[in-house]
């Protein structure tokens, strides 16, 4: 499936603060941890928990919550279909980071350990 300019916009113009209770309920209903969940948005970006505290007070849209991130390089070898689109064949660069952060939200709230979701090499 393809994204569209509208829907790469949406995304673009989301807040971090309306997505982020929805990773937190998403993985402490399969018994998974909030400091498990900023292991890996800190992996993926480089914030910590602090850091997203500020975030979310901010309400900074996805566009500007991925200017600020250093994405981490590994960050490429995250692949799969999350949301409906395979990640690797998404154009639009920012749709791909939120991609990004969905799947590996997704591969916690699955029970995929740590280091697997942090593709250690």
């Amino acid at each position: 499936m393809k994204t569209t300019p509208e829907h790469n916009a949406r995304i673009a113009k989301m807040t971090f603060s309306s997505v982020y209770p929805h990773y937190v309920n998403k993985i402490e209903k399969k018994n998974r941890t909030v400091e498990e969940l900023h292991t890996v948005i800190e992996w993926l970006t480089g914030f910590d928990a602090k850091a997203i505290a500020a975030l979310i007070e901010e309400k900074v849209t996805f566009e500007t919550f991925f200017e600020r991130a250093k994405l981490n390089p590994n960050a490429e070898l995250i692949k799969g279909v999350i949301c409906g689109y395979r990640i690797e064949e998404i154009e639009n660069p920012l749709t791909k980071k939120t991609r990004y952060l969905d799947k590996i939200v997704d591969e916690l709230a699955k029970g995929r350990k740590l280091d697997k979701i942090m593709r250690s090499v």
